[in-house]
């Protein structure tokens, strides 16, 4: 091979997503992820809307989600190092999660699950942190109300996209939000942007590509897959509704047909058939019915593997987006269950907690202390830890079992395993306390046991005999 050989066969594209040809003639490329989800933001949400008003499964795919990862809400308990200080912290906040939501429409925890809900249909959503006579209040912002449209040079470094502006360092210094909702009757004019201190803000969104602004819907990938099922079943729904209903067509010898008795419309027949009805025909006329096709098991099969492709596109277990249990049995779910908490703890953790409730708090434990409801420091006030929801199990008896054996085998504290249930320890063991102290001023005995199954009975009695 000649020198100019190898070296054409040095640059090759060997890997075959990269190569031209046939196959890749119309297949899209994004060259600049930013740009791109710059554009589409908004033509995404809108569309994410309209399907989950009015579509089933993205319905169901948007609750899923906020079930997952709020279900009854991810709980915030102080780090105190006092334990009295600890305490005194835990009861005022949740005392204050009942007027946490400046509209006074529902609590933290509800607020919590509407700012997830906001944040998986339009990818994002933003909350602004107000103080009312020394108190926080929580008012929830349309996405729509940070004027997207709003990009400008200030100098020096400092600039505005889409509605967010950027220090020089590229830090997040202020939301510029329009005054009213878009839609909202006699809604202030002009709509001139105000600029809020982003430290008076609050953007959840999940970030996605590096550099990124605002969020994307999470329906993105399957927002087509969606309507285009749509449109499937409703062309199914005709299908049935056709092979529903019964026509009869009449034919005579000399070819002309005499309708069944009957008023006539037009082309349709009025009364011309009742139950139990017999109709005489006259000689040599014939009566033969319409067969529609019959829907066979490969339309159900479709359905079903076009709902696991949507399922998948937005990370949801597919008996979570249809409720479909019919093809799952003990140990598919409970490997599902396990990767889908993995997603649901990641985001939990690493994007919520992190660019939500952590703010809410530090918010809300600086005004506790300012104000004199609570004594010590700021700084001191701040640390927290967030209790996410309980989840479920599959096998109750099994997962108690299991940890009991690894908390004995020192692989788990006492705390993680309390936690995982959603209990804050220290409360759980002043519950027990309480409980104890209560049933010995009574003289209560709890010493009931289950009874042994029939594989424990033949056990004991094989240690017994031997």
């Amino acid at each position: 091979m000649s020198i100019l050989g190898k070296i054409t066969r040095l640059f090759t594209r060997n890997y075959e997503a990269a190569q031209g040809g046939r196959r890749w003639r119309n297949a899209g490329e994004m060259a600049a992820p930013l740009s791109a989800m710059h554009a589409a933001r908004g033509t995404l949400a809108r569309r994410a809307r309209f399907l989950v008003a009015n579509n089933p499964l993205a319905s169901s795919a948007a609750e899923g989600w906020v079930s997952g990862l709020i279900g009854s809400g991810i709980k915030a308990q102080s780090a105190h190092s006092d334990a009295a200080l600890r305490q005194r912290l835990n009861l005022a906040h949740e005392n204050w999660t009942d007027s946490a939501d400046a509209d006074g429409l529902s609590d933290l925890y509800f607020l919590q699950a509407t700012m997830v809900r906001q944040m998986v249909i339009a990818g994002e959503c933003f909350a602004a942190l107000i103080t009312d006579n020394g108190r926080l209040r929580i008012r929830l912002l349309d996405p729509e109300q940070i004027d997207h449209s709003l990009n400008r040079e200030l100098g020096d470094g400092r600039r505005i996209i889409q509605g967010i502006e950027f220090s020089a360092t590229g830090q997040r210094v202020a939301y510029h939000v329009l005054p009213s909702p878009p839609g909202l009757p006699f809604a202030a004019l002009p709509l001139t942007p105000v600029r809020v201190p982003a430290e008076d803000i609050v953007h959840l969104f999940k970030p996605e590509v590096p550099g990124a602004v605002r969020g994307v819907s999470w329906f993105a990938p399957v927002l087509l897959r969606l309507a285009d099922l749509e449109d499937w079943r409703s062309a199914q729904l005709m299908r049935q509704k056709v092979a529903a209903m019964l026509a009869g067509f009449v034919t005579s010898p000399d070819g002309s047909g005499q309708p069944f008795d009957g008023t006539q419309t037009g082309a349709t027949l009025e009364g011309g058939l009742e139950p139990a009805t017999l109709k005489y025909l006259a000689p040599g006329e014939n009566i033969i019915f319409s067969e529609p096709a019959k829907i066979g098991e490969e339309v159900v099969d479709f359905a079903r593997i076009t709902e696991r492709e949507i399922a998948v596109g937005l990370g949801l277990p597919s008996s979570t987006l249809t409720g479909d249990l019919s093809d799952v049995n003990y140990s598919s779910i409970r490997a599902g269950l396990v990767e889908w908490r993995r997603r649901t703890e990641a985001l939990q953790h690493g994007v919520i907690a992190f660019q939500a409730l952590r703010p809410i708090w530090r918010r809300w434990a600086t005004l506790e202390v300012l104000s004199g409801r609570c004594s010590g420091t700021v700084e001191a006030a701040l640390p927290v830890k967030f209790i996410t929801p309980r989840q479920a199990w599959v096998s109750p008896k099994d997962d108690v079992q299991a940890e009991l054996a690894a908390i004995a085998g020192g692989l788990m504290s006492r705390r993680e395993a309390v936690a995982s249930r959603g209990v804050d320890i220290e409360a759980l063991d002043a519950e027990i306390a309480a409980d104890k102290a209560r049933s010995d001023a009574l003289g209560l005995v709890f010493t009931a046991k289950p009874k042994p199954t029939a594989a424990e009975l033949i056990a004991t009695a094989s240690e017994e005999s031997e």
